[in-house]
């Protein structure tokens, strides 16, 4: 967004609370805190000794200099949520440590004080959200092509089962796509193929020969993520992880910090192969992927998925917007033509022609103003925005 909007907020020292519960194997919901001490022998110690005595179970601790002053170490810990008895243990904590902060995913409706959301900080953290989709997975929609199709939802079962017992730093399971799905896949990468040369960006013609060649892109073949992923991550350092369905947009943007980008292994019911209600393989790797390989689409993508980290949830709307109208429905101007670079269009037959004829609106790319935007789900877009580049696109966001 525009230098003023996008400015990180900065927690005082007051500034104490903010609540993300998440439950554990044994059912029981886990916090997450951050405090600060003075540097001293023995304050840690003591520290320590605080939670023994209020009874609360430390699970993980990890600690680092502050970078705010010079005589102070900051603590992140993990433990186990007892409600009301570990309210007063923080409130014991706030008398020891210079400064005390809550993290949660799921704020509590008696915290009246400003919140943190909680956050990965490693890239195995995207393992406690990656299951939690908001739609579609297995269970389809009444108003789903697939839906009265048994076979088609037994085999979205099997893809969701491989998202669902994925963990980070595992090979992504090979799947063996039918001649029914071949068959949509054909259909899909022929037609889009033929318009690319002439409406994509020229970093997307540049790139996608080389996933013909590398990847086993072609009509008669769904290239498998794993082979896909390990082509990004020589590229630009950005790696696939298998998602059942959609994600919220903040763990979904969030998984971009760690340039991971989380994708569907599915593919749409074939009795609509121009048309579907949401993310399949065909616009994962047609329309997202290619652009993932060019650095400066990377470092973009990259840079919207940091300033969403932690941050409130009306500023992440704005990001998840700003995202919308560039990722995924971006304009650029090359060679005083429109071009296209996001995915949504890049993916789909007849919005790639239509977004670059004189029936739509197209407004320069001012984040300020774009993040404000609305905009339909299920139909063309009415508005679509352009930049030069992509580069100039992130300074904006900056």
């Amino acid at each position: 967004m525009d230098r003023e909007f996008v400015k990180k907020r900065k927690m005082s020292n007051n500034d104490d609370a903010c609540y993300l519960k998440e439950k554990l194997d044994n059912g029981i919901p886990q916090i997450s805190l951050m405090f600060s001490l003075t540097e001293e022998v023995g304050t840690l110690a003591r520290t320590l000794k605080l939670f023994e005595e209020n009874n609360v179970n430390l699970l993980h601790i990890e600690s680092r200099p502050s970078k705010s002053t010079g005589n102070e170490y900051e603590f992140l810990v993990t433990c186990e949520d007892t409600g009301d008895q570990l309210g007063m243990f923080i409130e014991k904590l706030k008398l020891k440590a210079a400064t005390v902060h809550t993290l949660s995913r799921e704020p509590s409706s008696s915290d009246t004080t400003k919140s943190l959301p909680w956050f990965p900080r490693r890239i195995r953290d995207l393992d406690r959200f990656a299951n939690q989709i908001l739609s579609y997975g297995h269970e389809l929609n009444s108003d789903h092509p697939g839906f009265t199709d048994k076979v088609y939802r037994t085999r979205r079962k099997e893809f969701a089962d491989i998202a669902f017992n994925y963990k980070h730093g595992q090979p992504i399971p090979r799947v063996t796509y039918t001649d029914a799905e071949i068959d949509t896949w054909k259909t899909i990468f022929t037609k889009l193929t033929e318009l690319h040369p002439k409406h994509a960006c020229s970093q997307y013609n540049r790139i996608f020969p080389l996933l013909v060649q590398n990847c086993g892109y072609n009509a008669d073949n769904i290239p498998q993520l794993q082979e896909v992923s390990d082509f990004l991550k020589d590229c630009t350092g950005f790696t696939l992880r298998p998602v059942a369905g959609l994600l919220s947009s903040r763990d979904f943007l969030a998984g971009l910090a760690f340039r991971v980008f989380h994708s569907t292994q599915y593919i749409r019911h074939g009795s609509t192969p121009m048309y579907t209600p949401e993310p399949d393989i065909c616009h994962e790797l047609i329309g997202h992927v290619p652009l993932f390989a060019d650095p400066a689409f990377a470092q973009f993508s990259q840079e919207i998925g940091l300033a969403s980290l932690g941050s409130p949830d009306e500023y992440v709307e704005k990001l998840a917007t700003c995202y919308w109208f560039t990722v995924e429905f971006g304009l650029c101007r090359q060679n005083k033509e429109l071009k296209a670079y996001g995915a949504g269009l890049l993916s789909s037959f007849g919005e790639l022609q239509y977004c670059v004829s004189d029936k739509p609106k197209v407004l320069p790319f001012e984040p300020s103003k774009t993040g404000e935007q609305k905009y339909p789900i299920t139909e063309y877009q009415p508005i679509y925005f352009e930049s030069d580049s992509f580069e100039q696109a992130m300074e904006q966001m900056k």
